[in-house]
């Protein structure tokens, strides 16, 4: 593969509702350049993008796959991304490279879920649109439907290039609206032609919709928009590329991608209309070894360095760290620095990535896509660079996963198997967390949802040759009193020879100062009751107590033991005995003293379109959770601040996909304990008995 400069080189990550033909798009791009000999297709499990074992079993894309093109002199990478929900973290790692977000829109379908959080996601990290209505062979399908839809979501930023040519009931090309020029497909065949009568009002339809969006990008064109001058062609053009770099213009293009139409003129578009990585973003926000904020200039002729934003772990070929050059040149055997870790890399053999195919090339510069094999150090979000770089780059702001599951191996004795299989994945997959729950020891996963969760599952399967179980996490709660009692208890044995005693008075009351401390201890013995060397044994005992509660085992907290009283054997009497004396009376005196079960209850934090607010209210309150307020978030949503048992959001993440067709996120986090009611104290003591 050639090597090309800065100026030259296109990143497009490819976005979109799940379903919507994204990796059509991208196999029929590589069929018609000739990059591959044959179309592959989803159904057949033989695409380009879709090579993991679990895409072709699914059917659908899991991960980013980069694939490259060569068009008239220049490069364009395609970053093919899923879109099912799960897998938002591959879609961030796309954008976080991209120069545009193809926003690719079922024609039949038209606007989806998928639609709306491509765009929202585009947005939120800074990247140009285009949309591609796909699908136009479809019987059902309705290009001026679509384009509406887009338009009352999206605003006047709608710009449809392209009207569809429909002969006799068939979709057969497109007008390009702004030369107002006809184009038919008849197989290898192009025709070019004029607009047909039956099309004149369709054409002017979308040619007015993109003189609209292109004159707010001008205060000279507004005013000629106004005073409804015609454009020159020359202003349309120089409109829309303005536009789309402050992403005031949106170019709506169509296409049939499984008819092979529209997906040539669709790359030449992307050429035309989009700049390059530096004409869109000059420079790029940086932060030094002392934290402070910079930028640099994004160019060539500069010291290299580049940004990891994605990592393939592969048992079989090992760690591929995938990067976009960001200035500079990266030459093969060079050596670099990871400027994140402090540690030497070198670039042995650099890569162009296309699918699962690696091409060897020499050098790769600013503004491209490659890939380095089995650096030492080096992980997702890391910056590489000439040791004189001395910068970081920001790393990418991936969702946190609340889907919590815990995890162990089926088979007895594969922990540490598992545990290194899993750390392999959270290389490669940035919206897992792994950690082991410091008060249940239970071993945690978390992902964005269910079937994150069951591709884990099965990757771990395919890849590691690890069986792993996924249940419900236990709930970390504790244990408390609400009354003082005081009590004694006297322990006493005798098997011959010396035989132990220890016998202890204690007062037991809440502990109103501290009531998150697992216990405070004091001393208040007077005469001599208690010698002073046992003192240390009562308060072991105490100690251990409070690590499993009497009512269902779990941890104790907010309580004060004092020691006022007891009594000693002058032979029987060891530190042993009153320590066991303590843990005994500490034990009866507990479930005198009004215990409790105290339950975590989390902050939530619900942002969702204003239509969903209702519904999630009231399911909040179903979730035994109380609503705190309501303010307004972005993009017109609402964001609803409320308080829930973590007991009742184990499923949170999936239920409020359902309520809000994916629309809704949330986030959760430790707001404290509280006294969980009688009914739920009694099912987790009875669950605690049966265990």
């Amino acid at each position: 593969m050639n090597v090309y400069s800065l100026k030259d080189v296109r990143n497009v990550a490819v976005l979109g509702h799940s379903g919507c033909g994204k990796t059509t798009v991208c196999e029929a791009v590589l069929f018609q350049n000739g990059v591959t000999k044959r179309f592959g297709k989803v159904e057949s499990g033989n695409t380009v993008s879709d090579y993991d074992a679990e895409e072709i079993r699914r059917k659908v894309s899991i991960n980013t796959s980069v694939i490259p093109v060569e068009v008239d002199g220049k490069k364009i990478n395609l970053l093919d991304t899923p879109g099912y929900f799960d897998f938002v973290g591959e879609v961030k790692e796309a954008l976080a490279v991209a120069d545009v977000a193809l926003i690719v829109v079922s024609a039949k379908s038209g606007v989806e879920v998928g639609t709306e959080k491509s765009w929202e996601l585009a947005e939120e990290m800074g990247v140009s649109r285009m949309i591609l209505i796909n699908g136009m062979d479809d019987e059902n399908a309705d290009y001026h439907k679509v384009v509406e839809q887009l338009e009352e979501k999206f605003g006047k930023s709608i710009a449809p290039l392209h009207a569809p040519y429909i002969e006799n009931g068939k979709f057969v090309g497109f007008i390009n609206v702004i030369k107002r020029e006809g184009r038919k497909f008849n197989g290898d065949k192009v025709e070019d032609c004029g607009v047909p009568d039956s099309l004149e009002d369709d054409v002017e339809e979308a040619r007015s919709l993109v003189m609209e969006a292109v004159a707010e990008t001008s205060e000279e064109l507004m005013e000629k928009f106004f005073e409804e001058e015609e454009f020159t062609e020359d202003e349309i053009y120089g409109g829309i590329k303005t536009g789309i770099l402050d992403g005031s213009v949106t170019p709506v293009l169509c296409a049939s991608a499984t008819k092979e139409i529209g997906t040539y003129v669709l790359l030449r578009q992307i050429l035309k209309y989009i700049p390059s990585t530096n004409e869109l973003k000059p420079t790029i926000p940086v932060v030094n070894s002392d934290g402070e904020e910079s930028e640099v200039e994004v160019k060539e002729d500069a010291p290299f360095s580049a940004f990891v934003f994605k990592t393939i772990a592969d048992p079989y070929i090992g760690r591929l760290s995938i990067f976009k050059v960001r200035t500079g040149v990266l030459k093969k055997d060079m050596a670099i620095r990871n400027i994140n870790k402090g540690t030497n890399e070198k670039a042995g053999h650099i890569y162009v990535i296309r699918g699962k195919e690696q091409i060897e090339v020499n050098e790769v510069r600013a503004g491209d896509i490659a890939a380095l094999a089995k650096l030492s150090n080096t992980a997702t979000c890391d910056t590489l660079a000439d040791p004189k770089f001395g910068f970081e780059y920001k790393p990418i702001d991936f969702p946190k996963p609340y889907q919590k599951k815990s995890v162990s191996p089926l088979a007895k004795g594969d922990e540490d198997k598992m545990a290194s299989a899993i750390s392999k994945m959270l290389e490669e997959d940035k919206t897992l967390l792994f950690e082991v729950d410091k008060d249940t020891k239970e071993s945690v996963i978390s992902g964005i949802g269910d079937t994150h969760l069951d591709v884990f599952v099965k990757k771990l399967k395919a890849k590691y040759k690890l069986d792993v179980v996924l249940g419900e996490p236990k709930i970390a709660y504790k244990e408390k009193i609400r009354a003082a009692v005081t009590h004694r208890h006297k322990y006493k044995k005798q098997s011959g020879g010396s035989g132990q005693y220890g016998d202890v008075q204690i007062d037991f009351s809440p502990n109103f100062d501290n009531p998150e401390e697992p216990y405070v201890f004091e001393e208040k013995v007077f005469g001599g009751s208690v010698p002073k060397q046992y003192f240390p044994a009562v308060e072991k005992g105490i100690h251990e107590s409070v690590k499993k509660g009497p009512l269902a085992g779990y941890p104790v907290v907010g309580i004060k033991a004092v020691l006022t009283d007891g009594s000693y054997h002058a032979v029987d009497s060891n530190k042993n005995a009153f320590k066991t004396a303590t843990m005994m009376c500490f034990k009866e005196a507990f479930l005198k003293a009004k215990p409790t079960i105290l339950e975590p209850i989390m902050n939530v934090e619900v942002t969702v379109p204003k239509d969903y607010t209702g519904d999630i209210m009231d399911d909040m309150n179903k979730r035994r959770g109380r609503v705190n307020g309501m303010e307004s978030s972005h993009g017109g949503k609402q964001k609803i601040l409320a308080q829930a048992p973590l007991s009742e959001m184990s499923s949170y993440a999936t239920d409020l996909r359902s309520m809000t067709q994916g629309r809704g996120d949330f986030t959760m986090e430790l707001s404290g304990y509280e006294e969980a009611p009688q009914d739920v104290c009694n099912k987790v003591i009875e669950a605690a008995k049966a265990q």
